[in-house]
């Protein structure tokens, strides 16, 4: 017997002896007038005797049943454990008891083997569904379009930098949020139209619209796309809504649209004379040699209009498509101007108009494309002698900025001014200011051909100062050549 076993019976033996004793010791006393001592003694002899008896059974019992129980476990341990039959043979009791317990191990280690197994997958599929929500995720963020992902609840899954920016909400914390809440008062037309589409998804999966949206107190139009994604189920699992900004887009279709209009304006005019002097000259309508010359000489001009006109058309498309080839030398501008000077003389001497020569003697020389600085100076100066009236002045002058390194063309004139609301629209293509439609004839591509040259190819910058009804200064600046 094994020290803690010797230790237990002691304190059971103790334990009986004292309980027993002590009742019956008590029991004697109370009824002592007719029991002696000898009875005493022989019934606590009885009693210890009876209760070391009891204590031993009970002892040797337990110790009977655990060794019978761990060779048991032994023989079970060894009879599963066994793969290749060698195990011991054992009793019908035993086997009773193992044969089920064997079968529901079996049955067990099975379970776990197919659950690691579909552990090891899910782990997959989970990293493959990380990697793919990451990657739809950068996909989204580099839209420059809004794009907005919602689940089938309503809240928002995710959202790329434009959206955020349009409705002004923070894509990270908003997601799990309603969109409703998300867009507030700006996108309430969306929102309202994503509700709808979650509601009657099985009827109508796709919807488009044209929205207003006030970004930065300016309105833009944004054509809407709503799209719901189903899945194999045919239930609803999410919307995706993509906002595309048209605004610039409808500018441009209305600039070409306003561009095919005032060019078709601009050529029936010249072509309209052309037409009508020549029925003329065929019809036999002019007699004389007197009249018929005259009727050539206005053929010809408008043929020489018609042909400006091409050419600016063809000049200010080519500069904007980046087509026209620039052939940038050292070229005097002294020299540019006198030229520009020359060729504006007897337009000016026509309407009785004084042209002022301020050219600076020093040489100046820019890095610059000759013709287009030449074509430039002579716009300016064509269109200070058309809008000043007979007896006025222009002037011409250059001068250099030695402390910027730029050289500064102006063109001062006495003419008609431009009204102040005119101002913005002066570099516009075929602008002109209504009030001097009558003075004289042109088609609106001067000074934004102009403008083109200089600003756009020659890296320079255009200057206009103008008081109405006193006159006007155009002019431009270029960077002196190194």
């Amino acid at each position: 017997m094994r020290a803690t076993e010797s230790r237990m019976l002691c304190l059971i033996i103790a334990a009986i002896v004292i309980t027993v004793g002590a009742t019956y010791t008590l029991w004697l006393m109370e009824h002592s007038h007719y029991v002696n001592v000898w009875s005493i003694g022989r019934g606590l002899i009885l009693v210890v005797g009876a209760s070391t008896c009891v204590a031993l059974g009970l002892l040797h019992l337990r110790r009977d049943m655990r060794l019978h129980m761990l060779h048991l476990c032994r023989m079970s341990r060894d009879w599963v454990l066994a793969s290749d039959g060698s195990a011991p043979p054992m009793s019908a009791e035993a086997r009773q008891l193992v044969v089920p317990l064997k079968e529901k191990i079996d049955e067990l280690s099975t379970k776990a083997d197919a659950l690691q197994v579909q552990k090891k997958s899910l782990k997959i599929q989970l990293r493959l569904a990380d990697a793919q929500r990451r990657q739809s995720q950068i996909m989204i963020h580099g839209i420059s379009d809004a794009v907005i992902v919602i689940d089938e609840y309503g809240d928002l899954l995710q959202a790329n930098p434009a959206a955020a920016a349009l409705f002004k909400f923070d894509a990270v914390a908003g997601v799990k949020k309603p969109i409703v809440d998300l867009l507030g008062k700006k996108g309430a037309r969306l929102a309202a139209d994503i509700s709808d589409l979650r509601t009657n998804y099985a009827r109508v999966n796709r919807r488009t619209a044209e929205y207003a949206i006030e970004v930065e107190g300016v309105s833009r139009t944004f054509a809407m796309t709503l799209a719901c994604v189903i899945d194999d189920t045919d239930k609803l699992s999410g919307i995706v809504a993509v906002l595309h900004d048209r605004t610039r887009e409808d500018e441009i279709s209305k600039m070409k649209t306003d561009f095919v209009s005032h060019v078709s304006h601009e050529l029936r005019t010249p072509l309209s004379s052309i037409k009508a002097y020549a029925e003329l000259l065929v019809d036999g309508e002019a007699a004389d040699d007197k009249t018929r010359s005259e009727f050539y000489h206005i053929i010809q001009a408008e043929a020489e209009r018609l042909s400006r006109l091409i050419d600016n058309i063809l000049n200010v498309s080519r500069i904007e498509s980046g087509m026209t080839k620039v052939s940038k030398k050292h070229v005097s501008l002294n020299e540019i101007l006198k030229q520009v000077l020359e060729v504006a003389m007897p337009s000016a001497r026509e309407k009785n108009i004084s042209l002022v020569d301020q050219v600076s003697p020093i040489f100046c020389s820019v890095d610059a494309d000759r013709d287009m600085i030449y074509q430039a100076a002579l716009n300016l100066v064509s269109n200070a002698i058309k809008y000043t009236p007979s007896g006025g002045t222009v002037w011409i002058s250059l001068e250099s900025a030695d402390a910027s390194g730029e050289l500064v063309v102006q063109v001062r004139d006495t003419g008609v001014g431009v009204p102040p609301d005119a101002m913005e629209r002066l570099f516009e293509k075929f602008f002109r200011v209504e009030q001097h439609k009558s003075m004289a004839n042109g088609s609106g591509l001067g000074l934004n051909l102009t403008r083109q040259i200089i600003e756009g190819v020659h890296k320079g910058r255009m200057i206009v100062k103008s008081e109405y009804g006193r006159g006007s200064t155009f002019g431009f600046v270029l960077p002196m050549a190194a």
